[in-house]
């Protein structure tokens, strides 16, 4: 179940029995096809770069997806794709905070 007081959710390239998810670029498809959904809405050649509410990423070796909230507030059927995607092929989901990168030491 997915708490609606979180701000972004992690869709992890692992099966619930913690298989790979394949194909390996999945990720960025799925992405790909929510770059439409972006504030402001779509612009011409946004679908050029990802929407800042789905982004692919890599965590400790394993392809994700980073979902923010503002997605399901904006646009909830484009919500329930991604996260029905993600329960259709039993892929883990985790709430939590995309943090920066802490400053390079000089």
């Amino acid at each position: 179940m997915v708490s609606p007081n979180s701000k972004e959710l992690f869709i992890q390239g692992l099966t619930q029995d913690g298989k790979t998810f394949r194909p390996s670029d999945w990720a960025e498809r799925l992405a790909g096809v929510m770059s439409q959904f972006r504030p402001g809405g779509a612009q011409p050649g946004s679908h050029l770069n990802y929407s800042p509410w789905c982004i692919p990423t890599t965590l400790n070796g394993t392809k994700c997806v980073v979902l923010h909230a503002d997605l399901r507030e904006h646009e909830p059927m484009a919500w329930d794709f991604v996260i029905n995607f993600a329960k259709d092929n039993n892929l883990q989901i985790a709430e939590a905070c995309l943090l920066p990168d802490p400053p390079a030491k000089a």
